[in-house]
């Protein structure tokens, strides 16, 4: 009884200090867009976006359009990705959210430098989207569509990444001018360089290539867990000759987080090799629906 009570009190310790960058990350964000990007008349990408150009037209709080706007792609999340995820989507979502609406009235640190704007701006808000994404959240649904849509499509998930956000800037445009729109472009596209030093891999897929003493039991699991499939490799140490099975398995950036938690939770030596992806089509790239 007492170990159950410590392991569940261990587990609600991590989750909190998983959460607690998120959160910060979703502060980042809104201070990024309430002290630089909206008083300036340029805008975010993504579900952000829209909420932003939603608020400008219907005079609307932004964090309650970022929270409603958000509510069926974190669905998404939970079906494509798993419960942690979709969890941590909206802990950081909500807390988006709030924090616009707390700084909605912060001093402007930056003014009329269209340059700076959206250098400074996309800075910012890229460290903050990033530290959701390395610690297992985010903090926009366009992501998690493109990740669907992918599977539909004979097109990448970087691909329909830039495909959504493309339409976003064009709606952008009818409220913030033709101007607006391509300053929020640049700023969206310094944010997602950023997003990926900060994550380490936003755009496309990734390979893990993994050797463990445990093979059978994290192919099942990340199928069990992540819906991926895997597959193996005969592989033999040069030095030892020992015959090992390698396991190598392709998943999308939104799933990291999870998937080096799955093989640190069966095997904390196991040999990890990780590799980015800029895109993957066809084959077997599929996966069944988590519940």
């Amino acid at each position: 009884m007492n170990q159950t009570i410590t392991k569940r009190k261990k587990s609600r310790a991590k989750m909190l200090l998983k959460a607690l960058p998120i959160i910060i990350g979703a502060f980042i964000t809104a201070y990024g867009l309430e002290a630089v990007l909206i008083p300036n008349n340029v805008s975010d990408g993504g579900i952000t976006g829209l909420s932003i150009v939603g608020s400008q037209l219907f005079e609307l709080p932004l964090g309650l359009l970022i929270a409603v706007l958000n509510i069926p792609f974190v669905y998404l999340g939970y079906k494509q990705i798993g419960r942690s995820f979709a969890i941590y989507s909206v802990i950081g979502i909500a807390s988006l959210a709030y924090a616009t609406t707390v700084m909605h009235h912060v001093p402007t640190i930056v003014e009329g430098d269209t340059l700076l704007v959206t250098v400074i701006g996309g800075i910012i808000i890229g460290v903050g989207m990033g530290l959701a994404l390395r610690n297992g959240g985010a903090l926009d649904g366009i992501d998690m569509l493109a990740v669907l849509l992918s599977r539909k499509l004979p097109f990448g998930t970087s691909d329909m990444i830039l495909f959504l956000n493309v339409f976003v800037f064009i709606v952008v445009s009818f409220v913030f001018g033709l101007k607006g729109a391509f300053l929020s472009g640049i700023a969206y596209y310094i944010a997602s360089k950023v997003i990926h030093l900060v994550e380490e891999g936003f755009s496309g897929s990734k390979t893990y290539k993994i050797i463990s003493k445990e093979p059978e039991l994290l192919v099942q699991t990340i199928y069990d867990r992540l819906g991926r499939n895997a597959t193996y490799s005969l592989v033999k140490g040069a030095y030892t000759n020992d015959e090992y099975r390698e396991i190598t398995c392709i998943i999308n950036r939104l799933e990291d987080s999870k998937m080096k938690e799955i093989i640190y939770e069966i095997d904390k030596n196991a040999f990890i090799a990780v590799y980015d992806v800029a895109e993957v089509r066809g084959g077997s790239f599929t996966k069944r629906d988590i519940h």
